[in-house]
């Protein structure tokens, strides 16, 4: 897209840095959020103290999702803040919602998270690099843990922990395939007993989970405590709790607990808080900041991560239970371009006119749109427009809306802003209820039911089928009372199926689990897939090559 008041297309940096910022405390005003509960971080971000938030009525709740991803981008996080920015404009009390960025991604080849174009959360170098260093807290405290089994080990291991049986790994944020399988305790008994672990990337990790489901301090501290870190040698759990590790965690985790306060471009108020993946972990901002933003806000929207099969489902069945929220309204975005690369169109080919990849390719989108109707909310469609677009292809992507009875309309807000989704957000306001939101699965039923309901209903899978070290872990969930906790799907966010290849909307497929892992910290089983991997890699040419700062300190090649 052109960028407003330009000739020439400019970079989501440049835009950022010629915006001139409102200073956080007439941000903090604007939202209502009260003197004595705001903890400035510096001029233009800030924490807001949970313990101080008023017990308003909740506003109303809109999810953002998307189809399923592809390397051209879709804008799912731009359609989002330029949506708000259009509800702010048309008078209403709007806030967003969104998880913070992982330096893996921001270094690797995604990007960041704080939108694009005229419609970005900022200060977007803060935001995408080091924020207000809730990620190193996280890792601080998923790193102390690791320190704490490997000493309470090496002490006399009073609690009979089976060190070929540790279960809990460091993380970092970063993408580094070299850290995905390590060994650690070598060169002699003084430094450790050798073990085989692992690394996972801090957005995947135990912890990240744990802050984004906690309600409060007590409850965080109360997580911490309930994580299993690996088995006893007579293969008993063995928990963060009996370590005593969960004080010094929930020191170290004392002020990431708070949400963090910033503003759109459009000068709407903000919180950026977790950041878990949705391919790999549940992908949704925290409890606490969905929850403040509707103490503070008429509407709040908010997003799930990739696809209705990966973030938008976890979002349901994870934390919409766990939270206890009501979904008034739900919005899928998806793009021309995004349709006929689920055709099988090449990405050097998206800005060529084709119909008939369209008329293939849009299955995709109608089984995002039936897999959101599925948890009781019908949304609205987010068409959003790049300038490759042609009138004829947007005519064939409105007809096919009117004949299903979808509601869709266009958005411009990477070019526009608010300004770009005035009509979106009037259709939105039609379509939102009092919240009918509902989970697919009840845990009750056992996690094998949890996992193939959400394979058949979701990803229309005809089979499940489980490895036989997933047989064993699963037969251990049930010795231990784990098996009726909600599942987290850890899966490609390429496809329905577990296979990243088969795009479009497959049918008939079988997915494949190699693991499942109780994380009863945050109160789920994580079900590995495929050849899903939660330690990312870099790819050949890493986004961080891109990336400079001169002696001023500016910033450029951040996208």
């Amino acid at each position: 897209m052109t960028a407003n008041n330009s000739s020439a297309p400019k970079s989501d940096v440049e835009i950022a840095q010629a915006h001139e910022l409102e200073p956080i405390t007439a941000i903090a005003e604007r939202a209502t959020v009260s003197e004595e509960a705001l903890i400035p971080y510096g001029k233009h971000m800030a924490k807001v103290d949970i313990t101080k938030v008023p017990d308003n009525a909740p506003g109303k709740l809109v999810l953002v999702t998307g189809v399923s991803p592809t390397p051209a981008g879709e804008g799912k996080s731009t359609s989002l803040i330029g949506l708000t920015d259009a509800l702010a404009q048309l008078g209403h009390k709007a806030m967003v919602a969104l998880r913070e960025p992982s330096l893996g991604p921001v270094m690797g080849i995604k990007g960041g998270a704080a939108g694009g174009g005229y419609s970005q959360v900022v200060p977007m170098e803060q935001i995408n690099l080091h924020f207000t260093g809730d990620f190193h807290a996280i890792t601080s405290a998923n790193n102390t843990l690791a320190a704490l089994i490997d000493n309470h080990i090496q002490q006399g291991n009073d609690l009979g922990i089976d060190p070929r049986r540790v279960t809990w790994q460091r993380c970092l944020d970063v993408n580094d395939r070299n850290l995905r399988n390590v060994v650690t305790g070598l060169g002699g008994p003084g430094n450790g007993m050798p073990a085989e672990t692992g690394f996972t990337i801090t957005a995947a990790s135990e912890i990240m989970a744990i802050l984004g489901l906690a309600t409060d301090l007590a409850d965080l501290k109360r997580r911490l405590a309930n994580i299993t870190i690996g088995l006893t040698y007579d293969r008993k759990p063995v928990t963060a709790g009996q370590l005593n590790a969960q004080g010094a965690m929930a020191a170290l985790l004392k002020e990431a607990v708070n949400p963090n306060l910033v503003q759109t471009l459009g000068g709407t108020p903000a919180f950026i808080h977790g950041g878990p993946f949705a391919n790999i972990a549940h992908g949704c901002n925290t409890l606490i900041a969905t929850r403040t933003a509707q103490r503070y806000a008429d509407i709040v929207l908010t997003e799930a991560g990739f696809g209705s099969d990966l973030g938008a489902e976890k979002f349901f069945d994870i934390k919409a239970r766990y939270g206890d929220l009501d979904v008034a309204g739900a919005i899928v975005v998806c793009t021309i371009r995004s349709i006929k690369y689920n055709a099988g169109v090449a990405k050097a080919d998206l800005n060529e006119e084709n119909i008939d990849a369209l008329k293939e390719g849009i299955v995709n989108l109608e089984r995002h749109v039936e897999n959101v109707a599925k948890f009781g909310v019908t949304p609205v469609v987010s068409l959003n427009l790049f300038t490759s677009d042609t009138d004829a292809e947007r005519e064939f992507v409105r007809n096919w809306a009117d004949e299903k009875g979808i509601a869709l309309e266009e958005s411009e807000v990477w070019a526009k802003g608010g300004d770009g989704a005035i009509k979106l957000a009037e259709t939105l306001l039609a379509n939102l209820t009092e919240g009918t939101s509902k989970p697919l699965y009840d845990p009750a039923d056992g996690i094998e039911n949890a996992i193939e309901t959400i394979a058949r209903e979701i990803y229309r899978a005809d089979d499940v089928q489980y490895s036989a070290a997933a047989l064993k872990d699963l037969q251990t969930l049930k010795d231990n009372g784990f098996d009726t906790l909600p599942v987290c799907v850890s899966k490609t966010q390429y496809s329905f199926s577990d296979d990243p290849s088969q795009l479009g909307a497959p049918t008939g497929h079988t997915l494949h689990v190699r693991n499942l892992l109780p994380r009863t910290g945050a109160g789920f089983v994580v079900a590995l897939t495929g050849d899903v991997m939660t330690m990312p890699g870099l790819p050949k040419v890493p986004s961080a090559n891109n990336i400079d700062v001169d002696e001023n300190g500016q910033i450029s090649g951040l996208f």
